[in-house]
């Protein structure tokens, strides 16, 4: 039998190690020197870079609706703290440092999580939506992403009205899995974050056009019946594209998917890759 980890003992040991995981990221981060972005501006920046909207209630399998009606709540919360802010060069933009901690005395209520590879809930739960927003504008320019984590070892829900490549998305969790970029250009940018009773709204800006524009593509996608279950499969890439030629320059891998299928497979084309 496979020996548990700590966290695994109980709830208090889990909240043990979980207070554990926060304090070191902490320090960490008040021993470091980076700068964190947090001036804003209400004035928009001239260069429309990339605009997205995220449809804030979806049909995910058989969720509670009442966790997406929270999960509106939650993202209504959270999306002032980033909008306007501005990342200039040099800065690091954070996405705890400025949300901070969800707590339930701050209005925050309980939505859909993903633990230990599971769909579960949790005081502030549905935030993922808005990092997975900010993180594929984010693919369109040459900042650099410095710190992503993936919850796309598995595939928890059909898709619906799915508008960006599956394996773009992120996970969170305060403070410890943060989404963290960086801005080692000469520009200055600024994201623009709302929620309205359909969408979570954005805008990502800058004060100079960039060089280059970025297109994201998935290829490659299939669903594979394996020994152990159904699985998505595929490839997401990211050309970079010379604007006044249209020649791509350049073509890099984002993800690769292989991921286990979480919901009912009857209605899938599936290639047969059992031993």
């Amino acid at each position: 039998m496979k020996r548990k980890l700590f966290c695994e003992l109980s709830p208090l040991c889990y909240k043990i190690s979980t207070q554990k995981c926060r304090l070191r990221r902490q320090m960490k981060d008040e021993l470091s020197n980076k700068k964190f972005a947090k001036e804003k501006s209400a004035e928009k920046l001239p260069q429309l870079i990339y605009r997205h909207n995220s449809l804030i209630r979806r049909t995910l399998g058989n969720v509670d609706l009442q966790l997406q009606e929270n999960k509106a709540v939650n993202l209504a919360l959270a999306a002032p703290k980033i909008n306007n802010i501005l990342i200039k060069p040099g800065e690091t933009f954070s996405f705890w440092h400025l949300v901070g901690h969800t707590s339930a005395k701050k209005g925050y209520k309980e939505g859909l999580t993903i633990s230990n590879g599971k769909p579960s809930q949790g005081i502030g739960g549905g935030l993922c939506q808005l990092t997975n927003l900010i993180h594929w504008m984010i693919l369109h320019t040459p900042l650099e992403i410095t710190e992503h984590h993936h919850h796309d070892a598995l595939d928890l829900f059909p898709d619906y009205k799915r508008v960006i490549p599956f394996g773009t998305g992120t996970s969170i969790c305060y403070n410890y899995l943060d989404y963290r970029f960086f801005n080692s250009t000469a520009n200055t940018y600024q994201l623009l974050i709302y929620t309205d009773e359909e969408y979570l709204h954005g805008e990502l800006r800058a004060l100079f056009k960039q060089k280059y524009t970025y297109h994201i593509q998935a290829e490659n996608e299939y669903f594979s019946l394996e020994d152990d279950g159904v699985y998505r499969n595929g490839e997401v890439y990211r050309r970079i594209i010379d604007p006044q030629s249209g020649i791509c320059l350049k073509k890099e891998l984002v993800r690769a998917n292989h991921a286990k299928v979480q919901y009912d497979t009857a209605n899938l084309p599936l290639i047969d890759k059992r031993s």
